[in-house]
């Protein structure tokens, strides 16, 4: 059973991202706030679940949720910004849109940037430990596996239905042979094996 909250007496809003890793397309982050008694026994790390499952979990938390968002940050805009401080950004859009002001907010993993002068706090594997971490993978796990799947019908060659983005051998050889789109973050290493490390901050 994942906890209810980090800090006590607070309106605390958990945060996590979704597409950091990808070759391509936004990165998408949610931001959740719960009641502070809340309690699902369903909700994990949305890694851990089935596709079917996240998106049966994305109606209940919208449902259950005092207040919840989806940020999204470009491209383009990783390629300016790079992929550390675009998945900031995308939680700080996510929070922008809470239609309930938290007072304090939770992250998953270890780098955040402050917001509006709120405390927070950073939680590795906080989306294994935390209701609305969990939650807010799974919504922003959710959003871009739908944004991801529209992309795939505009370009079906990179069989971005099954990878969503991310650096399988079929995308890499799809991206060899047939270049990239607007979608491909240019500033990432597109056809070797590994993958850019420098921007990730880790």
């Amino acid at each position: 059973m994942l906890a209810s909250h980090y800090y006590t007496g607070k309106i605390e809003a958990g945060c996590d991202e979704a597409g950091r890793g990808c070759l391509a397309g936004s990165v998408y982050a949610a931001a959740v706030i719960f009641p502070e008694d809340y309690h699902n026994e369903a909700l994990n790390d949305s890694k851990q679940l089935t596709d079917h499952k996240r998106k049966q979990l994305r109606e209940i938390i919208e449902s259950d949720a005092l207040a919840w968002a989806v940020g999204i940050v470009t491209a383009e805009e990783i390629d300016r910004i790079n992929i550390l401080n675009a998945s900031i950004l995308a939680m700080h859009r996510a929070l922008d849109q809470l239609k309930v002001r938290p007072e304090a907010i939770i992250v998953d993993g270890n780098r955040f940037k402050p917001y509006q002068k709120l405390p927070h706090t950073t939680i590795v594997k906080g989306d294994g430990k935390y209701l609305s971490i969990a939650a807010a993978s799974i919504l922003a796990k959710t959003y871009r596996d739908d944004y991801m799947d529209g992309l795939a019908e505009e370009y079906p060659e990179y069989d971005w239905h099954s990878n969503k983005g991310y650096p399988t051998k079929k995308h890499r050889e799809a991206i060899s042979r047939c270049g990239i789109t607007p979608y491909h973050r240019k500033s990432f290493n597109l056809l070797g094996d590994g993958q850019l490390s420098l921007d990730f901050g880790e």
